[in-house]
């Protein structure tokens, strides 16, 4: 067994921890709290990311990690895990079933593993970037799809653009065949499988967009920054997904004036 294999078995039994807890606290009785950034946050979120991180703790007590309610630990290390309990709060607390967990390995900060699991509709997407991408085990590919024109654009909210940003989304949107708002995360496990063709997203943070790089890769498609470069720990949160390079490369050049005519969005101080 390679330390790949390796690593993702211990992902699966992160997902195995997290996944009934999910589902225990799905539409209950919640205390919905707003962290500093107004972001609500629930006792499942903060449960569920324990839970996993002890799974991590016992298996792979010397990697790094980085997680969105407990923060980082060991980000000089090789190896750095990064978990999103609930991705998709606002999602969960309405009692809407696409919100997933989220969890990423990086080697030397890339995304070499990502997994994508929605508990309720008990989906799960995984990749290593020495394989395929598989939905429910099962291998998954992007849709063969390179014009704008054929393509169904995502995004998980009008309201996470700023003033600035949304001449961008709108530009995007105009050639395409049609937008559509929600998903969260289940979105990129759509646009991995092949159901949707485009994903143009902001204000999104690193454990947000990081577990979904290998996935999307692996299954054939392309995600990067508005500017076209890689994603990272520090890349600033505006996330373009595509099922295939010429798609990609045509939404790169249909927003890019908008893109240049942005204010400065120097990195953001996420990590401490």
């Amino acid at each position: 067994m390679t330390d790949l294999e390796r690593f993702e078995e211990v992902a699966r039994e992160m997902i195995h921890v997290a996944r009934p807890m999910a589902k225990a606290h799905f539409r209950s009785q919640l205390t919905v709290e707003r962290k500093s950034d107004q972001s609500p946050v629930t006792l499942a979120d903060r449960a569920i990311e324990t839970a996993m991180t002890d799974v991590l703790s016992r298996h792979l007590p010397d990697h790094g990690y980085f997680g969105e309610e407990h923060g980082a630990s060991r980000l000089d290390q090789r190896f750095v895990w990064v978990i999103d309990p609930i991705d998709g709060t606002k999602s969960f607390v309405s009692g809407v079933p696409l919100f997933g967990t989220l969890i990423a390995l990086l080697d030397r900060g890339k995304p070499v593993l990502g997994v994508i699991d929605m508990p309720i509709l008990e989906e799960t997407w995984i990749a290593r970037d020495d394989g395929e991408a598989t939905q429910n085990d099962q291998p998954c590919r992007t849709s063969p799809n390179t014009r704008l024109d054929r393509a169904i654009l995502f995004a998980t909210s009008p309201d996470q653009f700023s003033p600035e940003e949304k001449p961008v989304l709108d530009a995007l949107s105009e050639p395409c065949l049609a937008r559509r708002f929600g998903g969260d995360c289940y979105s990129y496990g759509l646009l991995a499988s092949g159901y949707i063709d485009l994903i143009l997203e902001a204000e999104l943070q690193p454990y947000d967009y990081l577990p979904l790089v290998a996935i999307i890769q692996s299954a054939g498609g392309v995600i990067t920054d508005w500017d076209g470069k890689p994603l990272g720990l520090q890349s600033c949160g505006q996330v373009l997904a595509a099922a295939t390079p010429d798609l990609h490369a045509a939404a790169l050049r249909c927003i890019s004036s908008k893109v240049r005519n942005l204010p400065p969005n120097p990195t953001k101080a996420r990590i401490e």
